[in-house]
C-alpha cells in the first residue's frame, strides 16, 4: 500500500495489522478512506481522501476515485473508470469498462468550478456499459441498465433500457438482466430467475416469485 503525503510517495509495510481488503501494491491509498473487509483494488488504481468504500468491492485496474466517492457494498469497477467527486453508488453496482463520469455541466480549464459540483446517484443493482456517459445530475434507478457506448443526459428509470447518443429508452430489463416482455395486463417473467413484474403507469414493480409444487 502506498500513501501520498505532502507530495512524497511512502511505501508502508503493515507489520502489526493484518488489512481486511486487498490492495495490489502499485495501487495508492490516500489517507481518510473507509474500505470495506473483502474488497480488491488492483493494478495502478488511485483512492483518494475521504472516500467510503463497502465491502466485497472490486476496483480493477487505473480506477480513479476522487474524494468523499460513495460506493456502497458489492460494487464492480472495470478497468479505466474514474469516479468523480459528486457520485454515489449503491450496492451491486456495475460500471463497465472506460465508462464516464462527469461533475460539471459547463467545465473550463480557466474557471474553477468546485463549489459546482452535481450529485449523481446509482441506485441498487444498475449496471452501466462500456464506454458509457453519463452526464452529472442525472440519477440511474434501481437495477436500469445502460447499454455500450450510451450518453445519458436525463434521469433514468428503474429497471429501464437505453442505449444510444443521446440516450433513449428502449425497453425494461429485470433484475437478472434480461428484456422484460409485458402482456396486455401489464405482466411480465423473468426468464432466467422465474420472479413476476408489472408495468403500471411507465413503472416497474417486482412483485412475486414463481413457487414450484
Amino acid at each position: 500500500m502506498r500513501l501520498i503525503e505532502g507530495g512524497a510517495v511512502f511505501f508502508i509495510k503493515i507489520l502489526y495489522k493484518k488489512l481486511s481488503y486487498f490492495a495490489h501494491e502499485t495501487a495508492i491509498i490516500d489517507e481518510g478512506c473507509q474500505i470495506g473487509s473483502g474488497t480488491k483494488i488492483w493494478h495502478f488504481s488511485h483512492i483518494m481522501p475521504n472516500c467510503m468504500i463497502g465491502e466485497n468491492c472490486n476496483i480493477g485496474q487505473n480506477v480513479v476515485v476522487s474524494p468523499q466517492v460513495v460506493l456502497g457494498k458489492n460494487v464492480k469497477v472495470q478497468n479505466n473508470v474514474s469516479i468523480y467527486t459528486g457520485v454515489i453508488c449503491e450496492d451491486d453496482v456495475f460500471l463497465g469498462p472506460s465508462m464516464v463520469f462527469t461533475n460539471v455541466i459547463n467545465p473550463r480549464s480557466a474557471v474553477n468550478r468546485k463549489n459546482e459540483y452535481q450529485k449523481t446517484i446509482v441506485k441498487k443493482g444498475a449496471s452501466i456499459g462500456a464506454n458509457a456517459t453519463i452526464v452529472c445530475g442525472n440519477d440511474i434507478g434501481a437495477y436500469a441498465f445502460i447499454g455500450a457506448g450510451a450518453v445519458v443526459t436525463k434521469a433514468v428509470k428503474p429497471y429501464a433500457l437505453v442505449v444510444g447518443n443521446p440516450s433513449k429508452q428502449i425497453g425494461w430489463i429485470s433484475e437478472y438482466g434480461h428484456r422484460l416482455e409485458f402482456d396486455g395486463n401489464g405482466m411480465a417473467v423473468c426468464p432466467e430467475s422465474g420472479e413476476h413484474y408489472s408495468l403500471n403507469n411507465g413503472q416497474v414493480v417486482k412483485t412475486t416469485h414463481l413457487t414450484t409444487s
